[in-house]
């Protein structure tokens, strides 16, 4: 059983700000030198860029399309960043990151926070760095999307509950401050991503109530009135939008977007359940293994008001979207900051808990099985910088093997701690395994990888030969969102028979960009100006969205004089 006592001490203000300064620093390599990372972050990118320049900041668009799948909550934070910046007027990556980058960070100190307010110091700051270390929250961390922002969010209203939660234990009333951010926290990730946010923020109560019979918590959260700060955030967007787009908003949003998503996997991304389970192993790394090895104790100690308390923010999102159609790994984001605490509560037991466990050797024959993917895992992730290198730039990065070389002791000597039952140990050997990965991969790995960042050397292209001050650009080949952000937004993504005929309709400031694929139909298409069609260079390279291998050459037709 977990040892547990009421009214533990969170941890000081000065090791939070230290954490967060830490993973401050893990999260920032890389963002400024990975470019776009298709399909999703340009899509947000061009759309804040486009919100930038017209001032609209109710109707959200990519080039001329609207773009009705969430509220605009994240392109106003980007475009807060943006401007703060002074970026506006420049098609550079780094400023759409930080929110993403502000959010994840403040995510890592929450989880401590919650952790330390629940189990004690050692268990909030095991759970902080577990949290931080993990592949999904790296990722995450780095790129201009939603799903950072809406963590911080989850993680607002849950220490809002965990404050009521222990007010409850002490016996003393809930003051209204945890109420508001509670319901406020609410009303800002209805902005982000809208309802998602209330399967954990609503769910832990209310599942928490139905468990113990007693929804005290949840009425210590003031429902009778607190939705209506929610609401207050939410609804002047809401009918601004309403009216604007006369409705279709809440078509698209909620009946194509989000209902769509429950009923059908949509971009391909429909799996079965157990998908997430699956994933675990290795978008938890280097955790996955030390989670995998409490969850038994975790049940065990299930009736235990704040391991239930923890169950009730995990099972209830978890199984939701096990059950959805559509399924990407980030969908269950919101719970690993319940999952590292659980880990590093059990965790922080210490080494005599471990000696025996699992005591039925089934138990033991199944974490071993776990424990030797684990370490595979963490061998691929650390071979994987050079590998890659090699196989896509055929070369040999000295620095990246290096830098393998680094990380795989570590991860060796995780493995030598677990199989002596010194998990604790094991655990931070596993971290700074992963630190080293992370600062390794984005600083010295990404910037090389230069087949697979097609849209950046296309733009270059394109801008080194454009004909003229407002050239017009047609792709026929690549229609990558991260080609639409770089060249402004001034590309036009249509076949080969449109781009021939805008071509030949201005001859003199079109260009176009074909693969070699679709040239024949280009040309054929261009009929008898085939013959002035000029090729000003050509880009090869491996589009990672679709696994095509392509070889785009840049097109315009010869409009002097033959002689």
């Amino acid at each position: 059983m977990l040892n547990q006592k009421n009214g533990h001490q969170p941890l000081s203000l000065k090791a939070l700000l230290l954490l967060g300064l830490a993973a401050f620093l893990l999260f920032l390599p890389g963002r400024a030198v990975t470019p776009p990372f298709d399909r999703d972050e340009p899509r947000y990118m061009e759309a804040t860029a486009q919100m930038l320049e017209s001032h609209n900041f109710v109707d959200v668009r990519f080039q001329d399309k609207p773009r009705y799948l969430q509220p605009a909550g994240i392109y106003w934070l980007e475009a807060a960043a943006v401007s703060i910046t002074g970026m506006q007027h420049q098609r550079v990556v780094w400023p759409y990151r930080i929110p993403s980058l502000l959010a994840m960070s403040g995510a890592v100190v929450l989880t401590a926070l919650i952790g330390s307010m629940l189990f004690g110091a050692s268990a909030g700051l095991g759970a902080g760095l577990l949290f931080m270390a993990s592949v999904l929250v790296a990722a995450e961390s780095r790129m201009a999307t939603i799903d950072s922002c809406l963590l911080l969010t989850v993680l607002l209203a849950q220490l809002a509950l965990t404050g009521a939660l222990r007010d409850r234990q002490q016996g003393v009333a809930t003051p209204i401050k945890r109420a508001l951010l509670y319901w406020g926290a609410i009303g800002c990730g209805l902005m982000l991503k809208g309802p998602v946010i209330l399967i954990p923020s609503l769910a832990t109560p209310l599942v928490l109530g139905m468990l113990e019979r007693d929804f005290g918590l949840w009425r210590r959260m003031r429902p009778a009135w607190g939705w209506l700060l929610s609401a207050a955030i939410l609804v002047p967007w809401c009918v601004a939008i309403g009216v604007v787009s006369h409705g279709e908003f809440f078509r698209n949003a909620v009946g194509t977007n989000f209902l769509g998503k429950v009923a059908s996997g949509q971009q391909a991304h429909g799996l079965p359940p157990g998908y997430h389970l699956l994933v675990f192993l290795l978008a938890f790394w280097p955790g996955s293994f030390f989670a995998a090895c409490v969850a038994p104790l975790v049940w065990c100690a299930r009736k235990q008001e704040t391991v239930r308390y923890l169950l009730c923010w995990i099972i209830p999102h978890w199984v939701v979207f096990e059950a959805i159609a559509t399924k990407l790994p980030h969908y269950v984001l919101p719970t690993y900051p319940a999952i590292a605490i659980l880990t590093a509560a059990f965790l922080a037991q210490g080494g005599d808990v471990w000696r025996n466990w699992p005591a039925r050797v089934w138990g033991k024959v199944l974490l071993s099985i776990y424990a030797v993917a684990w370490a595979l895992v963490g061998i691929a992730l650390a071979v994987a910088g050079p590998t890659l290198v090699w196989v896509l730039e055929h070369q040999i990065s000295a620095t990246a093997i290096v830098l393998a070389l680094g990380v795989l002791p570590l991860v060796g000597l995780a493995t030598w701690y677990i199989s002596r039952a010194r998990l604790q140990q094991a655990a931070l050997s596993s971290v700074a395994a992963a630190v080293l990965l992370y600062v390794g991969l984005f600083t010295v790995v990404v910037p090389q990888l230069q087949s697979i960042w097609l849209a950046p050397r296309l733009t270059a292209l394109v801008q080194a030969h454009q004909p003229c001050a407002e050239s017009h650009v047609v792709s026929v080949s690549f229609s990558e969102p991260s080609l639409v952000f770089l060249l402004g937004g001034k590309v036009l993504l249509t076949g080969a028979e449109n781009a021939a005929a805008a071509v030949k309709a201005d001859a003199k400031c079109t260009v176009a960009l074909v693969d070699q694929r679709d040239t024949p139909a280009f040309m054929a298409a261009l009929g008898n100006k085939s013959e002035d069609a000029v090729s000003l260079g050509t880009v090869g390279g491996l589009n990672y969205s679709n696994g095509r291998h392509l070889l785009i050459s840049l097109y315009k037709l010869n409009t002097s004089p033959k002689q």
